[in-house]
């Protein structure tokens, strides 16, 4: 991405549409809260690491809420806030312009041809 890009607000907006990891657990928390574990085994082939990176960026961005339990064994679940709720609505949004626009390219690229 341009440099220029990267600090407006829309070049911050592509990074986060760009970003597998951060779609995933975006598409997996509007089910509802999930604890750590549940969001690992939903996207598969994810590190711990990496899972941990993508929720402190989008707790750090006001899309993801950690609330911690006073039980024991300790508790923690990561549910969307207001911002993540509407961020769903954009990746929704996305799905339907996929659905009905880019359907058919999965063959194309298959033959060699360009997108």
């Amino acid at each position: 991405m341009p440099e220029a890009c990267a600090t407006t607000p829309m070049g911050r907006a592509i990074r986060l549409i760009g970003d597998a990891w951060i779609l995933l657990i975006i598409i997996n928390l509007l089910r509802g809260p999930k604890r750590f574990n549940e969001l690992q085994a939903f996207m598969g082939h994810i590190s711990s690491k990496t899972l941990t990176q993508r929720l402190r960026v989008l707790e750090e961005m006001g899309f993801v809420q950690r609330r911690a339990f006073l039980e024991i064994p300790p508790r923690v679940e990561y549910h969307l806030t207001e911002k993540g709720q509407e961020f769903g609505e954009v990746i929704a949004a996305i799905e339907q312009f996929a659905q009905k626009n880019l359907s058919g390219l999965v063959e194309a690229t298959k033959t060699g041809e360009p997108l």
